[in-house]
């Protein structure tokens, strides 16, 4: 088995699709970290422009802690679309690429081939958020320094610098649960089709329906709405709030991983009974 996910994760990061959404961070993060920068405080006073008519603001609050938060409000919606390049392509592309049949007549079992495929995915995501968690905070702290941090959310609040960078670390790790949804459901249409595009396509898909569905205030909805995993996949600004919900973090963990494991178990059983052509 170790062999087998060694050499998938050689496959998955050998192709250049891999490094689309590293690239797409490294150049978007750097250009909206440095924008920010020369914006100076004014950043800051657009974001609590109506706050400041009831409150005064002292302190080194523009900081890298604010915009690093900044920063991950605004792509947690663009970052499945990155993801979803590599987990939909993990099945779709040995169709594509007409090596399907080549890979299961090796002497291993579909499922262990499969398990592979989804390890090469769990470490892919892992990577990239980790990626994209270490360039957004380690370069805004560059940038602007540290100090106490704010978040606006329903209300202000300012916590403390101590409690700021473990408070970013659970918030990354809590970050990659639901882009592990975001892949499985990628992987689970992977499975279907023989082309790349359509996996990623028909995750975007689903995601969008789910969200609009999420968001729009309609009473209809109002008895489900809780089991969309649209409405979980921000579990990690839960970590910003004191006292910190886990109760709340623990029930989004929990119909998060029902997707997951739905996704996957559905995956491998059609990956085990698809009848190869090509």
């Amino acid at each position: 088995m170790g062999k087998l996910l060694y050499y998938e994760l050689i496959k998955t990061f050998f192709k250049k699709r891999t490094y689309i959404g590293f690239l797409i961070a490294a150049i978007i993060v750097p250009l909206v970290e440095v924008a920010i920068k020369f914006e100076g405080d004014r950043f800051l006073q657009v974001a609590t422009r109506r706050l400041q008519e009831d409150f005064f603001f002292i302190g080194n609050l523009f900081n890298g802690w604010f915009v690093s938060y900044q920063i991950m409000n605004a792509l947690w919606v663009h970052v499945p679309l990155l993801i979803s390049f590599v987990a939909g392509d993990l099945l779709a592309g040995e169709a594509t690429a007409g090596t399907y049949r080549l890979l299961l007549i090796r002497p291993v079992s579909r499922t262990r081939i499969f398990l592979a495929k989804l390890g090469a995915t769990v470490l892919y995501t892992f990577s990239f958020v980790s990626f994209l968690g270490v360039l957004s905070v380690g370069l805004a702290l560059a940038l602007l320094d540290s100090g106490d941090m704010i978040v606006i959310e329903n209300g202000i609040l300012i916590l403390e610098e101590s409690s700021v960078a473990w408070r970013f670390l659970v918030a990354f790790l809590l970050a990659v649960w639901p882009m592990l949804t975001i892949a499985s459901i990628a992987l689970l249409f992977s499975s279907f089709v023989d082309n790349a595009i359509g996996p990623i396509v028909a995750t975007m898909g689903v995601l969008i329906v789910f969200l609009v569905l999420t968001v729009l205030p309609l009473e209809a909805f109002d008895s489900i709405r809780d089991g969309f995993f649209t409405k979980h996949m921000v579990l990690w600004q839960k970590v910003f709030a004191d006292p910190i919900p886990w109760d709340d973090i623990q029930h989004s963990a929990i119909v998060l991983g029902i997707y997951t494991v739905v996704s996957c178990i559905s995956a491998w059983v059609i990956f085990v009974k698809r009848d190869i052509l090509s």
